[in-house]
Protein backbone atom coordinates (compact mmCIF):
# COMPACT_ATOMS: atom_id res chain seq x y z
CA UNK A 1 0.00 0.00 0.00
CA UNK A 2 1.23 3.16 -0.71
CA UNK A 3 1.79 6.12 1.85
CA UNK A 4 0.55 9.69 0.37
CA UNK A 5 1.68 13.28 2.12
CA UNK A 6 -1.38 15.36 0.76
CA UNK A 7 -1.32 18.54 1.99
CA UNK A 8 -4.34 20.85 1.25
CA UNK A 9 -5.37 24.13 3.13
CA UNK A 10 -9.31 24.53 1.97
CA UNK A 11 -10.88 22.05 4.99
CA UNK A 12 -13.90 20.89 2.13
CA UNK A 13 -11.18 20.10 -0.47
CA UNK A 14 -8.35 18.40 1.69
CA UNK A 15 -11.28 15.88 2.91
CA UNK A 16 -12.86 15.49 -0.40
CA UNK A 17 -9.27 14.05 -1.34
CA UNK A 18 -8.56 12.07 1.58
CA UNK A 19 -11.53 10.62 1.22
CA UNK A 20 -11.38 9.46 -2.26
CA UNK A 21 -7.86 8.35 -1.44
CA UNK A 22 -8.36 6.31 1.44
CA UNK A 23 -11.36 4.89 -0.73
CA UNK A 24 -8.28 3.57 -3.09
CA UNK A 25 -6.36 1.67 -0.18
CA UNK A 26 -3.67 4.29 -0.34
CA UNK A 27 -2.46 5.12 3.31
CA UNK A 28 -2.60 9.24 4.02
CA UNK A 29 -1.09 11.78 6.19
CA UNK A 30 -2.20 15.52 5.92
CA UNK A 31 -1.04 19.18 6.50
CA UNK A 32 -2.54 21.88 5.97
CA UNK A 33 0.43 24.59 5.39
CA UNK A 34 3.98 24.11 3.48
CA UNK A 35 6.06 24.30 7.09
CA UNK A 36 3.90 21.53 8.38
CA UNK A 37 4.09 19.10 4.88
CA UNK A 38 8.13 20.04 5.00
CA UNK A 39 7.97 18.31 8.44
CA UNK A 40 6.61 15.87 7.94
CA UNK A 41 8.37 14.62 4.49
CA UNK A 42 11.50 15.27 7.07
CA UNK A 43 9.61 12.79 9.26
CA UNK A 44 8.15 10.03 7.44
CA UNK A 45 8.47 7.64 3.80
CA UNK A 46 6.07 8.93 1.45
CA UNK A 47 5.58 7.19 -2.09
CA UNK A 48 4.32 10.41 -3.26
CA UNK A 49 3.66 14.64 -1.98
CA UNK A 50 0.48 15.64 -3.48
CA UNK A 51 0.11 19.29 -2.41
CA UNK A 52 -1.70 22.28 -3.13
CA UNK A 53 0.41 25.01 -5.23
CA UNK A 54 -0.24 27.98 -2.90
CA UNK A 55 -0.53 27.77 0.77
CA UNK A 56 -1.16 30.14 3.50
CA UNK A 57 2.78 30.24 4.62
CA UNK A 58 4.41 29.62 1.34
CA UNK A 59 3.69 27.51 -1.54
CA UNK A 60 3.74 23.55 -3.03
CA UNK A 61 6.85 23.91 -4.45
CA UNK A 62 8.22 23.97 -0.50
CA UNK A 63 6.93 20.91 -0.17
CA UNK A 64 7.50 19.01 -3.35
CA UNK A 65 11.33 19.84 -3.74
CA UNK A 66 11.78 18.78 -0.26
CA UNK A 67 9.70 15.47 -1.25
CA UNK A 68 12.11 15.57 -4.49
CA UNK A 69 15.25 15.64 -2.25
CA UNK A 70 14.28 12.28 -0.57
CA UNK A 71 13.49 10.97 -3.77
CA UNK A 72 9.63 11.17 -3.64
CA UNK A 73 7.69 12.17 -6.43
CA UNK A 74 5.39 15.42 -6.08
CA UNK A 75 2.29 16.57 -7.84
CA UNK A 76 1.74 20.11 -7.30
CA UNK A 77 -2.06 21.44 -7.48
CA UNK A 78 -3.31 24.90 -8.61
CA UNK A 79 -6.19 26.65 -9.19
CA UNK A 80 -3.66 29.13 -10.75
CA UNK A 81 -3.22 28.84 -14.21
CA UNK A 82 -0.26 31.24 -14.04
CA UNK A 83 2.10 29.01 -12.68
CA UNK A 84 1.69 26.79 -15.59
CA UNK A 85 3.86 29.29 -17.73
CA UNK A 86 6.78 29.10 -15.05
CA UNK A 87 6.66 25.23 -15.25
CA UNK A 88 6.17 24.09 -18.68
CA UNK A 89 9.66 25.01 -18.92
CA UNK A 90 11.01 22.18 -16.54
CA UNK A 91 8.91 18.89 -17.11
CA UNK A 92 10.32 17.79 -13.60
CA UNK A 93 7.09 19.23 -12.38
CA UNK A 94 3.73 17.07 -12.26
CA UNK A 95 1.02 19.63 -12.25
CA UNK A 96 -2.82 19.48 -12.32
CA UNK A 97 -5.38 22.45 -12.82
CA UNK A 98 -8.26 22.87 -10.11
CA UNK A 99 -10.70 22.20 -10.21
CA UNK A 100 -10.29 18.45 -10.56
CA UNK A 101 -13.00 15.44 -9.67
CA UNK A 102 -12.03 12.83 -7.30
CA UNK A 103 -11.49 10.68 -10.58
CA UNK A 104 -9.42 12.74 -12.26
CA UNK A 105 -6.69 13.12 -8.87
CA UNK A 106 -7.19 9.25 -8.12
CA UNK A 107 -5.81 8.98 -12.20
CA UNK A 108 -3.05 11.16 -11.72
CA UNK A 109 -2.02 9.40 -8.71
CA UNK A 110 -1.91 6.34 -10.27
CA UNK A 111 0.11 7.38 -12.80
CA UNK A 112 2.43 9.20 -10.61
CA UNK A 113 3.24 6.04 -8.43
CA UNK A 114 3.92 4.36 -11.70
CA UNK A 115 6.30 6.60 -13.34
CA UNK A 116 9.53 6.56 -11.70
CA UNK A 117 11.44 10.21 -13.10
CA UNK A 118 9.21 12.91 -12.86
CA UNK A 119 10.06 14.08 -16.35
CA UNK A 120 8.08 11.08 -17.76
CA UNK A 121 4.94 12.28 -15.89
CA UNK A 122 5.07 16.01 -17.53
CA UNK A 123 2.21 18.25 -16.68
CA UNK A 124 -1.23 17.42 -16.79
CA UNK A 125 -3.54 20.51 -17.88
Amino acid sequence: MSRILLVEDDTATRVLWEHALLDADYEIDTAETATGGVALVGSRHYDLVVTDGRLPDGIGMMVADAGRAKGIPALLVTGYTFILDELRGDPSHNVLVKPIRPSELLEAVARALSTTPASDFGPVV
